[in-house]
């Protein structure tokens, strides 16, 4: 009898024991889940900026593109790709045969047109003008002779020795030499009409203008440096043809570059003059370069599947590290406000179009609503509401919603 009670009560020790181990699972399983696991943040004063990033390309202030003036083989060239040059420097010489040619006629098209207008404006040439005055010297001759010849007629008709018609017909020639005269004097003095005298101005207009233009078509075949720069790309090589029009050579000054920017539309409102600029080029990670806006977009354009406003961006520290034509990274900094009370952006809820977050207070949250500025993309600016040094839940660990009242397991990292 003493064995099974001793055995009896054994038995009712181990379910007992069972019992209370079950209640304590299930006790400390309701108090976890009850617990609310939450992540909490401090709202501190920091430094909040807010910047936009997107993509941009590099061109120089002034750009110099050299292209060919004709059809012709490049005869020599004397930089490379990269190099440095003072401002009139002999970059590249063309093939100038044709040319010269081209140049020596315009030139006698000028002599001839010269001349032209020199004998419409003094009646002709030189030998024009000699014989005209020997036709006027024989003409007066000619009407001093009949002149002579009618008055002794005149003076025998009186004495009887001359018929009348003796005394007409030298009257008649005394005429004709005067006519002559006349003619001769007029053909002298106005050879050439005032149509004829603008012609020959138009015509001489013409030759120089063709004699400038082969000149300066001429000059270019001698190409020289307009600015001191860099020769940052170089199209074509010695003999070489090229055609008339074609890239040879681009010339910029490095240290006087700008960006241009594209940002997306609903990123334009941001935007101003003035507004700092950091830039980086995939090509050279280590390095950044600074700017400022000097240009906000007048209208939104498309580039490629992006309606984007464009801006030029002023580098405020070209070295000559940074090339033309080269794709870059820009971020502008849109906004900067010294030691703003912050607080993450992932604790903000909206509802109603006004904002609130989750205090913690003890081991509950608390709904407090809250009056922000601009955020940024990690951080926003709390201008009423919290103080400094209050916590507040940006969210929980296991994935439920933030609630108010609920008890909370502050999880910190």
């Amino acid at each position: 009898m003493a064995d099974d009670r001793t055995q009896s009560s054994r038995v009712w020790l181990w379910i007992g024991s069972a019992l209370l181990l079950i209640a304590v699972f299930y006790g400390a399983r309701y108090l976890l889940r009850a617990r609310l696991p939450v992540r909490e943040a401090q709202a501190t004063r920091a430094e909040l900026i807010n910047t936009v990033p997107t993509n941009g390309r590099v061109e120089p202030e002034v750009n110099y593109q050299i292209v060919s003036p004709i059809s012709t083989t490049v005869k020599a060239v004397y930089v490379e790709q990269g190099d440095r040059v003072p401002a009139g420097k002999l970059l590249m010489v063309l093939d100038d045969v044709e040319e010269r040619a081209r140049l020596a006629t315009a030139e006698s098209g000028v002599k001839s047109a010269e001349a032209a207008l020199e004998a419409a404006t003094h009646n002709g040439t030189q030998a024009e003008r000699g014989a005209a005055a020997a036709d006027i010297a024989r003409a007066q001759l000619d009407r001093d002779q009949a002149q002579h010849d009618l008055d002794a007629l005149v003076k025998l008709q009186a004495a009887g020795a001359a018929s009348p018609g003796e005394v007409s017909a030298a009257r008649e020639r005394l005429d004709t030499a005067k006519a002559n005269l006349h003619g001769a004097e007029q053909s002298a003095n106005s050879r050439y009409s005032p149509a004829e005298v603008e012609r020959a101005r138009a015509a001489l207009a013409d030759a120089q203008a063709n004699l400038a233009a082969a000149q300066q078509v001429e000059a270019k075949t001698a190409i020289k440096a307009p600015i001191a720069g860099t020769v940052y790309a170089l199209e074509a090589g010695r003999t070489e043809f090229v055609e008339q029009g074609k890239l040879l050579l681009e010339i910029a000054d490095l240290q006087h570059l700008r960006v241009r920017a594209y940002f997306d539309e609903p990123e334009i409102g941001k935007l101003a003059v003035g507004q700092p600029i950091q830039i980086n080029w995939d090509a050279k990670p280590n390095l950044s370069w600074s700017g400022h806006i000097v240009r906000i977009p007048s209208t939104v354009i498309t580039y490629g599947t992006r309606n984007v406003g464009e801006v030029l961006v002023e580098l405020d520290d070209a070295d000559g590290e940074l090339l033309p034509d080269t794709n870059v990274t820009v971020k502008v900094t849109t906004a900067r406000e010294e030691n703003a009370l912050t607080i993450p952006r992932e604790a903000l809820h909206s509802e109603g179009g006004k904002t609130y977050v989750y205090r913690v207070i003890g081991d509950r949250l608390v709904r407090t609503p809250v009056v922000i500025g601009t955020p940024s993309l990690t951080q926003a600016p709390i201008l009423s509401g919290l103080n400094e040094g209050d916590w507040v839940a940006t969210g929980t660990t296991n994935g439920l919603p933030l609630q108010e009242g609920i008890p909370i397991q502050v999880k910190r990292p």
